[in-house]
């Protein structure tokens, strides 16, 4: 993103009307289920989902191809029931000389079985995967590889709890056969995508072309892409619901304005969260980052009146409500070699990702969905057998059931 900024003007504020839309409160028990962030996953030399994004990946090269390879290797081995699809288009730069760089975005969506595409409200939400051209061997940990790898964590958190959300609701009849059906059950039609942009960065200095080549390309395809005639959205862009939109996340003590009052809400629902994770010690990064990231609702309104250009403004610009999670001011590894993964705060990190998986579970109202994890434990001085920590019963051979993390 740029360091340039455009004036909001608050005395408009009030003037803004407020976006409403179905909220499920988490109880604490659901927010104790959802998995925990480790290690497998996010340390910066091994982890499955963190460690092969931190590299050199600047749209067209080598290194780029590979981040999205990840990407697509994820989705289909460990979330098969996610549709993957890509949008390509190229541009010349100000460094290519004339030639054409190619930029690939990458999107999975999970939507109900029974719903059409163009009936289904997304939160979508948002990271781009390309890095800097320079300086070389600019890696980006915060900027965004971290935001991808949460947003991957986020995606496998809820999938399960999706599924038998959606089970359920079937069984009891509140699928429907078209908007509007399903006794009334308003979020029948609402969806998550998970979407990876290419060549948010400027490859010479900031301008309104040598910027945001995926996001461009992108909100400008699916504008003038229609969903069938007797769909109830009208294009794809406006299937999208909330685009949110992770940047710069990674280093410890990040404040997070609220950028936008229509999505307000928005951040109040994620502020609040971050708060009881906090008092429920499910925060890792008391010592590194013991200040709330967000202002707490209880505090009052506080709104950033300035507006930092990223991926979403060409989305914003077609009507698309947003709530932008970056950090004001930026982290001190903006744009210099230190934003690698040695630089990372890892407790800081895993806390986004529980966030983050919290919130998505919030929006698609899983609550009562979330089962306890099961971990191989021995109990009671016999290997083999395992308990139900609630309960005390012995469930079964070789998993313990696990309701705190």
């Amino acid at each position: 993103m740029a360091p340039l900024f455009r004036l909001l003007l608050p005395a408009l504020l009030p003037l803004f009307p407020t976006l409403t839309t179905a909220w499920t409160d988490l109880s604490d028990e659901t927010l104790a289920r959802l998995p925990n962030p480790s290690d497998t996953d996010f340390d910066i030399t091994s982890g499955a989902l963190l460690s092969p994004i931190l590299i050199p990946r600047v749209p067209g090269t080598e290194g780029s191809l590979k981040v999205l390879s990840h990407f697509q290797n994820f989705f289909a081995t460990k979330l098969p029931d996610w549709k993957t699809s890509t949008q390509n288009s190229t541009a010349t730069t100000p460094t290519s000389n004339g030639a054409e760089i190619p930029f690939v975005n990458f999107y999975a969506t999970r939507d109900p079985p029974w719903a059409g595409g163009g009936d289904v409200g997304r939160l979508v939400l948002v990271a781009h995967y390309d890095s800097k051209s320079t300086p070389e061997g600019f890696i980006g940990a915060t900027d965004s590889a971290v935001p991808c790898a949460v947003l991957m964590h986020a995606a496998q958190a809820v999938d399960e709890a999706l599924t038998r959300k959606w089970e359920d609701m079937r069984a009891k009849g509140l699928a429907g056969d078209g908007l509007g059906d399903g006794d009334g059950h308003e979020d029948a039609y609402r969806g998550v995508m998970i979407l990876f942009l290419d060549g948010e960065e400027a490859f010479h200095s900031w301008t309104n072309e040598d910027s945001l080549y995926g996001a461009r390309s992108l909100a400008k395809t699916w504008e003038s892409t229609p969903h069938t005639v007797l769909s109830q959205r009208k294009n794809h862009i406006s299937s999208i619901d909330l685009f949110l939109l992770l940047d710069l996340l990674g280093s410890k003590s990040p404040t997070i304005p609220s950028y936008f009052p229509t999505t307000h809400w928005a951040y109040t629902h994620m502020a609040t969260l971050e708060s009881r994770l906090r008092r429920q010690n499910h925060f890792l990064s008391h010592e590194t980052s013991p200040n709330p990231w967000f202002f707490e609702p209880k505090k009052g309104k506080r709104f950033n009146s300035m507006m930092i250009q990223d991926d979403h403004i060409p989305f914003l610009a077609r009507g698309v409500e947003v709530l932008h999670v970056i950090p004001s001011p930026f982290p001190r590894v903006w744009h210099v070699l230190e934003d690698d993964g040695k630089h990372l705060d890892m407790p800081t990190v895993k806390d986004w990702a529980r966030l983050t998986a919290a919130f998505l579970a919030g929006w698609l109202g899983l609550e009562g969905f979330v089962e306890a994890p099961l971990e191989v434990i021995p109990v009671g001085g016999r290997a083999g057998e395992a308990e139900d920590v609630t309960s005390g019963a012995v469930k079964g051979r070789g998993v313990r059931l696990k309701t705190e993390l």
